[in-house]
């Protein structure tokens, strides 16, 4: 995986608001932490953020955190949203080594065309849309590809049919369904109606009384 470089402003001042000042000013509030440094407080300009991140590689890019003479290598590890525009408010940097494992999420894409389900009009659910693995940073995938090609209809995949990159590995349960094959919905049988009454434990009606 290629990595961004990106430049962040470090000292910028604490608090409410100095960071809305900041967000006013196209810049985010965030901070670079991890391998026992000391946390740093740090800015960077929005439209440079969003770039960076909005790559094929999304969350998941290594990025080259340039501070005054100091680079860092680093993931975007927390980003904060405001609640309602879905703009990012905060960014949590973390400093990472190359050769060290790191958790990611990894977006799975399925891939080919069943023909047997295709014919059957049935259709293929995925269940799973993206998978928690664990990689060196410069190994994390861009996206999980999985083949469904092959399936037929009552088929399922699960994660242990996952073919993982060299390098990558998963604790996800390798029994969860990745994608599931079904009949067509119109010939799915529907649920038997209860019938009410005696005649559901296969009684008689009962008699009209002749008294009174």
């Amino acid at each position: 995986m290629a990595e961004i470089t990106l430049n962040v402003e470090s000292g910028r001042p604490l608090g409410t608001r100095p960071s809305g000042r900041l967000r006013t000013g196209g810049k985010i509030p965030g901070v670079v932490y991890g391998h026992g440094m000391a946390p740093i407080p740090v800015a960077i300009g929005a439209r440079e953020l969003r770039a960076a991140l909005t790559t094929e590689a999304g969350l998941n890019a290594l990025l080259s955190l340039k501070i005054g003479d100091t680079t860092h290598l680093a993931i975007a590890k927390v980003l904060q949203r405001h609640p309602v525009r879905q703009t990012v408010t905060h960014v949590d940097f973390q400093v990472v080594r190359r050769d060290e494992i790191v958790a990611a999420e990894v977006r799975i894409a399925l891939i080919g065309d069943s023909e047997a389900v295709h014919h059957a009009e049935g259709v293929i659910d995925q269940e799973m849309l993206s998978l928690q693995i664990k990689a060196k940073p410069g190994d994390v995938p861009v996206v999980i590809e999985v083949d469904i090609s092959a399936l037929e209809v009552g088929d399922s995949l699960r994660v242990s049919d996952i073919v993982l990159p060299e390098g990558v590995t998963t604790d996800v349960d390798p029994e969860a369904a990745v994608a599931i094959a079904h009949m067509p919905r119109a010939l799915e049988p529907e649920p038997t109606a209860e019938v009410e009454g005696a005649e559901a434990a296969g009684g008689e009606p009962p008699a009209a009384s002749d008294e009174g």
